[in-house]
């Protein structure tokens, strides 16, 4: 059967591709250079009345606040994607999330201004997350949107890969500052230079976002049958099934996500007193084997499903975590290395999928809410959570049994969705009903 999709250019698909990825890096960028410093630096600049780990627990709590305002995002971004179009609220999301991250760069500490100093970091947390909510959904979209079918997972995976090349960016960009700045200047003001970059980085994804074009899909479904009046309300009502599977796909991905590449920093430096810029490195490096990877994945899952893959990458990481914090353990750049690359290749078989698999479960009217809302919604239990849960159980018990033992858990509910999703390779977006 000859696909409905508007047929598109090589060129115009890849103009698409690319804007969608520099976007979707530059926003995780600033999304993951909190989660960093919030590792190595918040526990000290605003909460310095507090233990170590206690204020460490405290800068995880505000970096949780950003995931907590992620699913309204979702709804606000997906309710006017699915009325007016994706392209004008992905530039909304691009904006709000620059201004936010660069205030924080220029916020005073607590011993400048007192409670003040933690009360505002958290309003930019929380506008941070809100931005960010509404990313994902309309940079996928506009990909899923413009792709031929038996192609879409490859080219869709390319904003997925935007949050580990985001991260990779962070971690790098953090491990250059602590690597030539002295302890003291990186404490003073280095950890500031992440933050301060991201008016640059915007300026760029601006530039490059206003080249791409409305999805052809959406215009042709707005100008055929209209807009739903409360798309999200209507994504719950009649999708619920799907926003279910979206969400479980979702649960065991983001927990073990945040533990690789933000809990096991934390670890690493204010647990085992490790150095800081070898478990940098070391994220660095796994987030650049898990960009180069992850199109091999996607590329996959157009030719043996969506859920053998991601099925395949879920059972790995949980497989992968019986070992991680041994390597851990070990110190070595190598060791270290190996942990958080093999943990994050493992995690890419399910991120490389991800967008398509949810993305396809949707019809076009209620896309940009349904699949926000699947991926967002698991953002307070799972994403926020995981480093202040991983950190508890460490305190509670003294080891890292009960932090492995929490992400495989998370994973076999994860295994448990996977089984559970229809297969959708292939499918015409078109004919999602």
């Amino acid at each position: 059967m000859t696909s409905a999709q508007p047929d598109v250019s090589r060129r115009e698909l890849r103009t698409v591709v690319g804007a969608s990825l520099i976007g979707t890096m530059i926003e995780w960028f600033d999304f993951f250079i909190y989660g960093v410093a919030s590792a190595l630096v918040f526990n000290r600049l605003f909460f310095p009345s507090f233990d170590s780990l206690t204020g460490t627990l405290l800068a995880f709590s505000t970096y949780a606040l950003g995931f907590l305002a992620r699913p309204l995002g979702g709804v606000v971004f997906g309710h006017f994607g699915d009325r007016i179009g994706r392209k004008t609220l992905l530039m909304i999301s691009l904006l709000t999330m620059g201004i936010s991250t660069t205030a924080i760069g220029l916020l005073p500490t607590y011993e400048q201004i007192g409670a003040w100093a933690p009360i505002l970091l958290i309003l930019l947390r929380l506008l941070q997350g809100f931005a960010v909510g509404g990313e994902w959904g309309g940079a996928v979209l506009i990909v899923a949107e413009v792709a031929p079918p038996a192609q879409r997972g490859f080219w869709t995976c390319w904003p997925q890969v935007g949050a580990p090349a985001g991260n990779l960016l962070a971690a790098g960009v953090f491990a250059a500052s602590s690597g030539l700045l002295t302890e003291a200047d990186f404490i003073a003001w280095g950890w500031r230079i992440p933050f301060l970059m991201s008016v640059v980085l915007v300026l760029v994804g601006w530039w490059l976002r206003r080249a791409v074009s409305e999805s052809m899909v959406f215009a042709r479904e707005a100008a055929e049958g209209g807009v739903e009046r409360f798309p999200a309300m209507e994504a719950i009502r009649r999708k619920g099934r799907a926003l279910l599977t979206g969400a479980g796909l979702r649960f065991g991905e983001n927990i073990c996500y945040y533990v690789i590449a933000t809990f096991s920093i934390t670890y690493f430096t204010e647990i085992r007193g490790g150095d800081r810029s070898l478990v940098l490195n070391a994220v660095l490096i796994g987030s650049a084997v898990e960009c180069m990877t992850m199109p091999l994945f996607a590329a996959l899952s157009d030719r043996i499903g969506r859920r053998l893959v991601y099925g395949a990458g879920a059972v790995c990481v949980a497989a992968w975590f019986l070992v991680f914090f041994t390597l851990m353990d070990r110190g070595s750049l190598w060791s270290v290395g190996l942990a958080i690359a093999g943990a994050m290749v493992a995690h890419g078989a399910m991120y490389a999928p991800q967008g398509a698999a949810i993305t396809e479960l949707f019809p076009t009217r209620l896309r940009y809410s349904g699949a926000s809302i699947a991926y967002q919604a698991t953002s307070i239990l799972a994403g926020s959570l995981a480093p202040i849960i991983a950190l508890s159980l460490y305190k509670a018990s003294g080891g890292t049994a009960l932090v492995a033992a929490y992400v495989i858990g998370s994973l076999m509910l994860t295994i448990v969705a996977v089984i559970a999703a229809p297969e959708t390779r292939g499918v015409d977006l078109h004919e999602v009903t």
